[in-house]
């Protein structure tokens, strides 16, 4: 406990409050709300299917695709949200996005996302973004960069870094694996 208040006095307060920059976004519904990454994250979208599940991993990594040769795990972002398991419907579809570990010096890796539809690549300009909310929004407020004001809608803009953080993940599977140690 007394390692997380000391990593959590090292961050400067203004990394906290960080609010996403304008630019394109890929916009897609999840949960019946509209979510958003920035379009240099994303790589590409793909059908729905071929998922091979991994035992032991956390409830929110649904599995495994093969991807052109390479291995992709796949996270539910409705379950990384702890809302539940996102269903699977005709428009269900896999975000493929591009995350750097934090601990590996940068070292990229792709990760896919099951979203229940993308929808379309959009132009958010700075004056339509608002700060995150610090609570209200049903996810973790360091999950959020910024809320975009459009067509009279929020669209809440994913601080990818943080969702999909490769050694976050990997430290909640490595908990999971010694829970489950513990009833064996």
């Amino acid at each position: 406990m007394t390692e997380l208040a000391t990593t959590q006095e090292k961050l400067p307060a203004a990394q906290s409050k960080q609010t996403a920059l304008a630019g394109q976004y890929l916009t897609f519904t999840l949960g019946g709300e509209l979510y958003a990454l920035g379009i240099l994250s994303s790589k590409e979208i793909i059908d729905y299917g071929n998922l091979t599940e991994v035992p032991m991993m956390p409830v929110f990594v649904r599995g495994v695709i093969n991807l052109r040769g390479s291995v992709v795990p796949v996270v539910d972002l409705l379950a990384r949200f702890g809302k539940g398991s996102t269903p699977v419907a005709k428009r269900t579809g896999i975000v493929i996005v591009e995350t750097a570990s934090e601990t590996e010096d940068g070292v990229s890796q792709d990760l896919g996302i099951i979203v229940d539809a993308v929808n379309e690549v959009v132009e958010i300009s700075q004056q339509d973004i608002e700060p995150p909310p610090s609570f209200g929004a049903g996810i973790r407020p360091d999950f959020i960069n910024g809320m975009a004001k459009r067509n009279g809608r929020f669209v809440i803009l994913l601080n990818v870094s943080k969702v999909l953080s490769v050694d976050e993940m990997a430290a909640l599977s490595k908990v999971g694996h010694e829970r489950h140690a513990q009833f064996e």
